[in-house]
């Protein structure tokens, strides 16, 4: 039988689980790696930082349903990506990180980039393993899938020392592996208790997180929306499940719904810090929990009901308990009333005219041109998150964001997986000034791989999320690390090789992305920013 070294049986085995692309920056310990991957017609995409490697299988893996894969070098490699390996297990992503380590001979002799990587990665993966023979190499890299995709989603660290990947072994003896991503079905009778809650509610809302978008049963949510007139709100992965014009579809008065419901039905969306741990809930509220994850239930708040399971299985089955059941018509009106107030509120910065751009009026500018082939990457602070506001994402999996952990930098590795992933797609990724500067040098990546991008600056030469909160509490005359230079950041993006607009007035907005999207290279639009009035309140730590 031929004989193989462990990098082909690596690559065969991602070929075989589904993997058509792979992330990286290259490095001496794991370009056996690569060589399998020629064979195997893997695409190996090479960025300028392992970090981005990491949030692009993070990426892959939430447009695709598999999951994504990183390959990096030891020491430094790994460390570099640990960032991203732990915003994908904040936002329950499945990836799969694979780093290199010095050879098992060399082990403990202090060989080059050696250090204990498991102990790094334990805590923020579901599973860290180190190989130790070459014919295991797939039988891991199976495995790996299975627990990544398989119950509550998550990344994985494979650790591969550089002996068991150089190692040339008869292939007939390598180990192979399955993979079926397994669900949790949930309790009949808890739906059952759940549904009786629904019945006897007057003022009932959805709310539903990204563990929908894992769902083997997706279209359960609007099968319950429709079937019920259930008001929902979403956020995530989740954001787009509903597409835009849908009349059970709630957006800007969330605080609202839950302040005054009676029940509320939480469908994978946690009580952190983006519902404001619970304390905003009506004290008399009846709270019905769906998750994935048992260890989130009642956190920070106890439920009257908990359910363990797939969500969107969750949400059919309720669908079905509660046919002939519909959501009172007042209560509905009174959240369009707080919606339309709420909207109104934003009206006259949306349609404003003042210079810098204010960055409402950015974002309207761009939401009146998506379409369901546009993907949203939002990689940014105080510009994101008040463009969050105005942007609608026409469809599910067109909207990418760091999750829980507030990552800054996620965004080149997010929009090159996106656009290699859905090539028929424009992607955008909307920066803060801040955020661009972290990973700016991917576009040289994109440019010289063909892989097109569309930047979005919001420029207003700050960290203004983190500003604010500085001058609220210290004062303006104590500022400090806040502030940023107003550069031009497009010039920066043309000597990598790509396009770059400037944009300072209004109504060089449209123009601008009509160019951009009628372009074929990657590059940016700076967009010099004002203030908005719409983040007014928000201190972000």
């Amino acid at each position: 039988m031929p004989y193989v070294h462990g990098g082909k049986l690596v690559a065969r085995a991602l070929k075989r689980l589904g993997v058509t692309h792979i992330f990286t920056l290259c490095g001496g310990h794991v370009q056996a790696i690569y060589d399998g991957c020629l064979d195997e017609d893997i695409r190996v995409v090479d960025v300028r930082h392992e970090q981005t490697a990491a949030h692009a299988a993070d990426a892959w893996a939430r447009l695709t349903g598999i999951p994504g894969v990183a390959v990096v070098t030891a020491g430094p490699g790994v460390t570099d990506a640990v960032t991203a390996v732990a915003t994908a297990y904040r936002a329950q992503v499945p990836m799969v990180l694979i780093g290199g380590q010095a050879p098992l001979t060399h082990l403990d002799m202090g060989a080059l980039q050696e250090m204990d990587h498991l102990s790094l990665l334990r805590p923020i993966t579901k599973a860290a393993w180190r190989v130790h023979e070459t014919r295991r190499l797939p039988e891991y890299m199976f495995r790996a899938f299975q627990v990544a995709a398989g119950g509550v989603p998550g990344p994985v660290y494979v650790e591969m020392p550089l002996d068991v990947l150089f190692n040339q072994i008869d292939d007939s003896l390598a180990v192979w592996g399955a993979w079926k991503p397994v669900r949790l079905a949930p309790d009949p009778d808890a739906i059952a208790q759940a549904a009786e809650l629904l019945r006897q509610a007057h003022r009932p809302v959805l709310v539903v997180g990204s563990q929908w978008w894992w769902s083997s049963a997706r279209e359960g949510l609007r099968e319950l929306v429709e079937g019920t007139g259930l008001p929902v709100y979403v956020n995530g992965m989740a954001r787009g499940a509903l597409g835009v014009e849908h009349p059970s579809l709630f957006h800007l008065s969330r605080s609202r719904a839950l302040s005054t419901a009676d029940v509320v039905v939480l469908a994978g969306a946690p009580l952190d810090f983006r519902l404001q741990y619970g304390q905003k809930l009506a004290d008399r509220v009846q709270l019905v929990q769906i998750d994935l994850d048992a260890g989130a239930i009642g956190q920070n708040r106890t439920p009257e009901m908990a359910i363990v399971g797939d969500i969107g299985q969750a949400l059919r089955q309720l669908a079905r308990k509660l046919e002939g059941f519909r959501v009172s018509g007042a209560w509905i009106d009174t959240l369009r009333e707080a919606e339309a107030r709420a909207r109104e509120h934003l009206e006259p910065e949306i349609a404003s005219a003042q210079s810098p751009v204010n960055p409402l009026r950015v974002a309207a500018e761009l939401d009146r041109m998506l379409t369901e082939r546009t993907i949203l990457v939002m990689d940014g602070g105080d510009f994101v998150g008040a463009a969050a506001r105005v942007l609608r994402p026409r469809g599910p999996g067109l909207w990418l964001d760091p999750g829980p952990l507030g990552t800054l930098g996620a965004g080149p590795g997010y929009a090159m997986a996106a656009r290699l992933a859905r090539p028929d797609h424009e992607v955008i990724i909307l920066y803060g000034d801040g955020s661009f500067g972290l990973h700016a040098m991917e576009f040289e990546a994109m440019v010289r791989q063909r892989i097109k991008v569309i930047g979005i600056i919001g420029n207003d030469a700050a960290w203004t999320q983190i500003l604010r909160g500085q001058v609220a509490m210290y004062g303006p005359q104590r500022v400090v690390a806040t502030r940023l230079a107003e550069v031009r950041y497009e010039r920066l993006v043309e000597a990598l090789g790509g396009w770059g607009l400037y944009v300072e007035r209004p109504e060089e907005l449209r123009p601008a992305l009509e160019r951009a999207l009628g372009e074929e290279r990657p590059g940016v639009i700076n967009v010099r920013i004002g203030a908005t009035q719409a983040r007014a309140e928000s201190i972000s730590f």
